[in-house]
C-alpha cells in the first residue's frame, strides 16, 4: 500500500487540526469558506439546501452567513454531527430516493444548492467518477426542481470520462459556470467543484 507523504500528511493535520479548533466536524469545511470567499454564493438571509450534509460542516458554515433570517435545510442518509442550530433543518433519507412527498415538504424557492456528496471509493477511479456523477446529476435534479430563477448551484464532482457531460448541463441551465479546485483540497484527488450561478 503507497502510504501518504510526510507533506500530505502535514497539510491534512492542519486543516483537521484547524476544524477540531473551530468546533467544525470535518475539514471539509475549509473548502466551502474559500468558495465563498471567492464567488459570494450564500447571502444573509438566503434559503440553503444542503445536499449530503452528513457530518455537518457545510451546514453550520451556511447557518452562520446566512444568519437568523435564514433557512438551512440538510439532507442525508447519515445523521449529522452536530448541535443543530435554530436556522437549520436535518431530513435523513437517501439522495437517490428522494420522492414528490418529501420534496413538498423541504419546500421550495432555494436561493442557493451546495452539495459535498461523494460516493464510498473503491479504488477504481473510472467506477467512482461513475458514482460521483450520478450523485451529481441527482444534485442537479433537485436543484433544478427547488432553485428560484437566479439562483446558485455548487457541487463536488470527481473527474473522469462524465465530468464534461456534467458541466455541459450546468452552463446549459445558468447564466455563467465556473470550476474551481479550492487550496484544502489535497493536490492529488479528483475532486472538483462547479458553481453554477443565475438559474435560467
Amino acid at each position: 500500500m503507497k502510504r501518504p507523504s510526510p507533506k500530505a500528511n502535514k497539510w491534512e493535520d492542519h486543516y483537521s487540526r484547524l476544524a477540531r479548533k473551530e468546533n467544525f466536524p470535518a475539514r471539509s469545511v475549509y473548502k466551502l469558506q474559500e468558495i465563498q470567499e471567492k464567488f459570494r454564493l450564500i447571502k444573509k438571509g438566503d434559503r440553503v439546501l444542503d445536499l449530503g450534509c452528513s457530518p455537518g460542516s457545510w451546514t453550520l458554515f451556511a447557518s452562520d452567513i446566512a444568519g437568523e433570517k435564514g433557512v438551512i435545510v440538510g439532507i442525508d442518509l447519515k445523521k449529522a454531527d452536530i448541535k443543530i442550530p435554530s436556522n437549520v433543518r436535518i431530513y435523513n433519507c437517501d439522495i437517490l430516493e428522494i420522492d414528490d412527498v418529501l420534496l413538498s415538504s423541504i419546500g421550495r424557492d432555494f436561493d442557493v444548492v451546495i452539495s459535498d456528496m461523494a460516493p464510498s471509493t473503491m479504488g477504481n477511479k473510472s467506477v467512482d467518477a461513475a458514482r460521483s456523477y450520478e450523485l451529481c446529476v441527482a444534485a442537479f435534479n433537485i436543484a433544478n426542481k427547488l432553485l428560484v430563477p437566479g439562483g446558485s448551484f455548487l457541487c463536488k464532482i470527481f473527474q473522469g470520462e462524465d465530468f464534461k457531460k456534467f458541466s455541459e448541463m450546468v452552463r446549459a441551465a445558468f447564466d455563467t459556470k465556473k470550476i474551481f479546485k479550492p487550496q484544502s483540497s489535497r493536490k492529488a484527488s479528483k475532486e472538483i467543484y462547479i458553481i453554477g450561478s443565475g438559474k435560467k
